[in-house]
């Protein structure tokens, strides 16, 4: 390129490179250099992007002993910045610019590219290379980003980026790799899809205060997605439209706190088979209005929904099926609404509320080994009724087994007496009928001492029936006295003897009275020996 065809701007740019100088064309009116007023710029601010691309791509050498770099302030790129492919080994840093055309870096191998506060019709970076920094903060492109595939040494800077593709990918970042950090934080706003899956992220991916938009769809698809330290999306963090974090692994922690989703009757955040290695925080204003979804998720630390509201009333409002976690915090600012599905998760411990439980549940295979607060048989009964599937023996199994560790025997025997009763319902007519007279003498055998007042009864009612009917001697030598009271207590003593029932016979309908009196005797009193055994022992 001849430097006397360059216009007086495109000359000072052009003398600036080679030592790396800045060149600043605006005006210093801070509103009519916003790039929203680009069209209005006089001729003198436009600077076309072929004198950049022969600039980048060597047209001029570096002074020696200098860094050339191509800076350059408040201008109008014209044309196509079409660098695909290319080779550029000097830094491009663009401040407060607009382009009439979408840059093309697609493939190319670039240094550090900056392109601060600027305005763009798009970015095509699709496998490209930086060896630094990509720095795009606090610029404005519609039409959509494009780094799929691209590898970035350094830092992505997306701070306070504006990005605009309704119906179309905001950012489409698939395979991306970035050493350091990713940073979509601080009005980060995007309409339309932001994806991310399978990228691998060095750093921390930061999404802190971002706005996702994309009612219709997925606002943030990140599957697959693979972050070395913590993932942040809090701090006002709002997305309209599902949120997919399906098989992502989290080196760090990753975090919701206060954030926003919504995608109504679909599932607002998708978190199945996620990996983290410390804590999950959906928590303190959490918003879900959809599906929140965990299942198969595994989380070294605490999954924490303290103070969240969950709403997805016409299907699962959580799901943590098959969620393997050291701590599930589950006190929600408010009962969930929706089923909240715990099937076959495995939790050392649960920390929950009764004030917070929903409505529904699903409890099958649930395994946990300590919960807090315990509370008791009663009040944890409840929590089991709420399944949504009716009568399954595991829950029951499990409370039992967590109260009896805690040493909590009574209650524990309360729920295996609640799981017989429930089951009973289960059942034909025959096997009910003997199953509520297990219930109401012995409690199925977990309330073995109401067996002791049964005895007591009957030994009442024997004497009441022998005072007014007493039996014949047996043998009428013998003149022995009757104690209508020792007489029905002999009869009741499965072992031993008072010396009152092989001296006495009864006759007719009290001969079977006094049978049955032996037959309740021998079973009742077995049971009450059990139940001493039981409460005698510890084990």
């Amino acid at each position: 390129m001849n430097i006397e065809d360059l216009t007086p701007s495109e000359r000072r740019l052009w003398k600036a490179f080679p030592k790396g100088e800045s060149v600043d064309l605006s005006t210093g009116d801070r509103a009519f250099d916003d790039v929203a007023q680009a069209d209005r710029w006089g001729h003198d601010r436009v600077v076309r992007a072929e004198v950049l691309v022969a600039l980048l791509v060597g047209a001029v050498e570096p002074e020696p002993g200098q860094v050339a770099a191509v800076r350059l302030s408040g201008a109008r790129i014209t044309g196509s910045l079409n660098l695909g492919h290319a080779e550029v080994t000097v830094p491009l840093a663009l401040t407060g610019c607009a382009f009439d055309e979408a840059p093309h870096l697609y493939w190319a191998n670039m240094n550090s590219v900056h392109l601060m506060r600027c305005r763009l019709p798009g970015l095509v970076a699709s496998g490209t290379r930086v060896d630094g920094h990509l720095w795009l903060e606090g610029s404005r492109i519609d039409g959509g980003v494009w780094l799929d595939g691209a590898n970035i040494t350094g830092i992505l800077n997306m701070s306070g980026v504006q990005l605009t593709n309704p119906g179309g990918d905001a950012l489409l970042a698939d395979r991306l790799a970035v050493e350091a950090n990713v940073y979509c934080d601080q009005d980060f706003t995007a309409n339309g899809e932001v994806r991310l899956p399978g990228a691998r992220i060095g750093g921390q991916l930061i999404f802190r205060g971002a706005r996702l938009y994309n009612p219709s769809g997925v606002a943030l698809y990140a599957s697959r997605l693979d972050v070395a330290a913590n993932v942040f999306c809090d701090g006002g963090f709002t997305a309209e439209g599902e949120v997919r974090l399906r098989g992502a692994s989290v080196g760090g922690y990753l975090s919701f706190v206060g954030a926003n989703l919504s995608a109504p009757q679909r599932t607002a955040l998708n978190a199945d088979d996620l990996t983290v290695e410390t804590d999950i925080y959906c928590s303190d204003g959490f918003t879900a209005a959809g599906a929140v979804s965990f299942s198969g998720a595994r989380v070294t630390g605490q999954l924490s929904l303290r103070d969240a509201r969950l709403l997805n009333d016409s299907g699962t409002a959580l799901s943590l099926q098959r969620v393997q976690a050291e701590e599930l915090l589950l006190r929600t600012a408010e009962p969930i609404k929706g089923v909240a599905d715990f099937s076959y998760a495995r939790i050392n411990l649960l920390r929950d509320d009764a004030a917070s439980w929903p409505e529904r549940l699903q409890l099958d295979g649930l395994q946990y080994e300590t919960l807090d607060p315990p509370l008791t048989a009663r009040e944890r009964l409840d929590w089991l009724h709420r399944d949504t599937d009716g009568y399954a023996p595991q829950p029951y199994e499990r409370l039992a087994q967590t109260y009896r560790a805690l040493g909590l025997d009574a209650d524990g025997r309360s729920v295996l007496l609640a799981k017989a009763r429930d089951r009973r319902k289960t059942q034909g007519i025959p096997r009910k009928i003997v199953g509520w007279l297990q219930d109401v003498l012995v409690g199925y055998g977990y309330r073995p001492f109401r067996a002791a007042s049964w005895l007591i009864g009957l030994l009442a009612f024997g004497t009441i029936v022998f005072s007014l009917h007493r039996p014949d001697v047996l043998d009428d030598g013998h003149k022995p006295h009757f104690n209508a009271f020792f007489y029905t207590l002999d009869l009741l003593l499965p072992i031993g003897s008072l010396g009152q029932e092989i001296e006495f016979a009864p006759k007719g309908v009290y001969q079977w009275i006094a049978n049955f009196i032996v037959a309740a005797g021998l079973v009742l009193g077995l049971t009450v020996a059990a139940g001493a055994t039981r409460a005698l022992s510890r084990e």
